[in-house]
């Protein structure tokens, strides 16, 4: 599913894998360029995510979404960046720069949050691809019910015509719980997945 990242990558007991999108009717998240479109963009759920954020023990994200989003509070909050730039592990001044083809996932951990906790992904494409090969504990799915976006990047890069966000986190071996509606005004829904079996436990 993630050719180019080579493994193994394990979650060690006591973290707990987070997802975050909103994406639109047809399964994007960004435009053509990788950035989020104002149609998008939407209140209640940037509230929702900020406050999960904020309780999250590190961040993992893509070196576009670092770039567009500066990390305002380092000292607070957390991040890893995947890159390709680095040779493995790489401690700056702005977050832990990562290179998944040379260290692992579980060595990262222990340097970048080494008392566990939650692990927030909010993508972009390469990271959440990545990380539906590791696993999943929740996946947050936010949709704009009407935004059809037509192109730009779908959630995960295996989506096509005949499979779906939905038929993806499936395949992953999670279950929807929902959708809820997050803002009815803009009609953006929730749907949260979870692992239809027994995943790991949240960390306390």
């Amino acid at each position: 599913m993630v050719p180019d990242e080579t493994g193994p990558h394990r979650v060690p007991p006591g973290y707990f894998v987070h997802g975050h999108a909103i994406v639109s009717r047809d399964d994007r998240f960004a435009d053509a360029s990788g950035r989020t479109p104002p149609s998008l963009r939407n209140a209640a759920d940037w509230r929702r995510f900020q406050a999960a954020l904020d309780g999250a023990a590190v961040a993992v994200l893509g070196r576009l979404g670092h770039e567009l989003h500066p990390n305002a509070a380092p000292d607070r909050r957390r991040r890893i960046v995947v890159s390709a730039s680095v040779d493995g592990l790489e401690r700056r001044a702005d977050a832990w720069w990562w290179n998944p083809v040379r260290c692992p996932l579980e060595a990262v951990l222990r340097e970048a949050a080494p008392g566990g906790g939650t692990v927030a992904v909010p993508g972009g494409q390469r990271v959440f691809d990545l990380f539906l090969a590791i696993g999943y504990d929740q996946f947050d799915l936010a949709r704009a019910e009407r935004v059809t976006l037509g192109e730009g990047r779908t959630l995960f890069s295996i989506l096509g015509p005949d499979l779906s966000a939905d038929d993806a986190l499936r395949g992953a071996g999670l279950s929807p719980h929902g959708p809820e509606m997050l803002d009815p005004q803009a009609h953006v829904t929730l749907t949260i997945w979870r692992p239809g079996g027994t995943g790991r436990i949240t960390p306390r």
